[in-house]
């Protein structure tokens, strides 16, 4: 009986995981841990943003689209948890685990898991406006990027999570 527990936490875990997209790990170095010998909040939004880059490029709005197009995401609110320490040396994984959007807005939820424990560490959750940054002003996504992300929406839905979500309500649809 202890076996079958042991199994069904651990596949239970490898689920989570897996119904997740992984996005970047990322080893915590020495200058990103505070006083407190863990990492520092404000690191773990840089990890969270270099796992977020990777998905932007995906949608074409990421920094090449920054500097070539002059059109890109800006944040305007976020909600971040932290459940479990960080500390230097450890690795973590950044899954996009909740994705949508409207003609101006991406809404997204990212999650960072201890590598070797297999252990949420933090969430954030993500509203943000897609720019003309010529103009700096919100505009609307170009249709062959909401083609872009509605395909990758379809294909990737049954993997999203939606429960505990604070902001699918301030999309316009």
């Amino acid at each position: 009986c202890g076996r079958n527990k042991k199994t069904i936490r651990t596949n239970f875990i490898r689920i989570k995981i897996i119904k997740s997209m992984l996005l970047t790990t990322e080893k915590i170095i020495k200058e990103w841990t505070d006083y407190n010998n863990h990492m520092n909040l404000s690191y773990y939004i840089l990890v969270f943003d270099l796992g977020a880059e990777v998905i932007l490029s995906k949608f074409k709005m990421g920094e090449q689209s920054a500097k070539t197009t002059k059109k890109s995401t800006m944040v305007v609110e976020t909600h971040t948890t932290y459940n479990n320490e960080v500390k230097e040396g450890d690795e973590v994984d950044v899954f996009l685990s909740h994705f949508d959007h409207d003609n101006k807005r991406l809404h997204y939820k990212l999650e960072m898991y201890d590598k070797n424990k297999n252990v949420l560490s933090a969430t954030t959750e993500v509203l943000s406006l897609y720019i003309d940054l010529s103009i700096r002003k919100v505009t609307e996504l170009e249709e062959e990027k909401k083609a872009i992300i509605d395909e990758f929406i379809n294909q990737n839905k049954s993997n999203f999570k939606s429960d505990n979500l604070k902001f699918s309500n301030k999309l316009k649809k």
